[in-house]
């Protein structure tokens, strides 16, 4: 079986830094090799996934501009990439809507994973084709959908790329888009309520630069508040490996949260508000803990102070959860599934 995954052309195959949907597309291509499943990823030319890699774009566009030129751009690099793959590939795997119209003109099954959160315009742009399969990243996403050929594969991480770190420092730690939604302030609020030193680690959009200067950067002091930039896989070891928790305090329904996992898998625990997709990924008591307020995570930050969680244990709970094997696994039953029923379809 040989399966294309299509990424968006703007961020490199894995990611510099920031990129959760490309992290995850380098992982699963080079995890479904190693099961001896052919893979190409259709990507742009900064990309390094050890894998067959083909583009038309040589560089990555990071921020992206939002303008209806990048939207040509997507859809000029996914039609592509949809008639490329269609001559050689078995199942065309897509991580964005522009590629669902292409489906009209071409015979390999689609699968299509959703990485977005819920968008009422989108969810009825799906429903005009029923004959593609969906793969939701929660259980929480998957409910808020109505497409006939839906289920819900949870994102899982590479262990051996994530260090196990059983000596935590006194701080806290923070990392994704500097943005009110995934609430920097808030985790500010909470070191500030706390008493213990705040490391941020983000991507600062050009859409964001006015509450980053607004809301985060009068804060900063370079000490008890450190911005410290984007975070590439040795930095986010090194930061979220020896924090004593993880702050998520998102003010939105997160489709997934990858770097909670990325946070477990270091043995550090993950205090976060309940949005989303929160409460499949913490386990309270277990791997982190859901609270409902700025005060519930500061009086939970004091409470890890004397009575820490087993480092060996949030590891354990993301082996068993969410590994990369057992995403692999998911997205190969999947693809044999949509393989089978186009078969069955031709014979009907």
């Amino acid at each position: 079986m040989k399966i294309a995954l299509i990424a968006p052309p703007f961020i490199a195959v894995p990611p510099a830094d920031y990129g959760g949907t490309e992290l995850f597309i380098a992982q699963l291509a080079e995890g479904l090799q190693k099961t001896g499943i052919e893979v190409v990823v259709y990507t742009n030319g900064e990309s390094g996934v050890s894998v067959e890699r083909r583009h038309i774009y040589q560089r990555s566009q990071w921020p992206i501009k939002q303008d209806h030129y990048t939207w040509l751009k997507e859809l000029h690099h996914t039609s592509w990439a949809v008639q490329d793959a269609a001559q050689t590939c078995d199942v065309i795997h897509l991580q964005s809507a522009q590629g669902l119209a292409c489906s009209r003109f071409v015979d390999a099954p689609m699968v299509c994973t959703l990485h977005g959160a819920h968008d009422p315009k989108l969810s009825e742009f799906y429903t005009h084709y029923p004959d593609v399969h969906y793969a939701c990243i929660s259980e929480f996403q998957c409910r808020q959908e109505t497409m006939p050929r839906l289920r819900t594969i949870h994102h899982g991480i590479d262990l051996s790329q994530y260090r196990l770190t059983e000596t935590k420092h006194p701080y806290l730690s923070f990392i994704g888009r500097i943005a009110p939604i995934k609430g920097t302030h808030l985790a500010i609020e909470v070191a500030k309520s706390s008493g213990i030193p705040l490391k941020i680690a983000g991507d600062i959009q050009p859409m964001y630069r006015e509450y980053f200067e607004a809301k985060i950067k009068p804060h900063l002091d370079g000490n008890f508040i450190e911005y410290i930039g984007l975070a590439d896989l040795n930095a986010k070891n090194e930061l979220l490996g020896n924090s004593m928790a993880m702050l998520f305090p998102i003010k939105w329904n997160e489709p997934f949260g990858l770097v909670m996992v990325e946070a477990m898998a270091c043995g550090t625990p993950v205090l976060a508000l309940p949005g989303g997709s929160v409460p499949e990924i913490v386990r309270d008591g277990v791997s982190g803990y859901v609270c409902r307020s700025v005060s519930q995570l500061a009086r939970r930050v004091s409470n890890l102070q004397t009575n820490p969680m087993n480092p060996r244990d949030l590891r354990q709970y993301v082996q068993e959860n969410f590994s990369l094997e057992r995403m692999v696994a998911g997205y190969a039953a999947l693809y044999e599934e949509a393989q089978a029923g186009r078969r069955a379809k031709k014979i009907a």
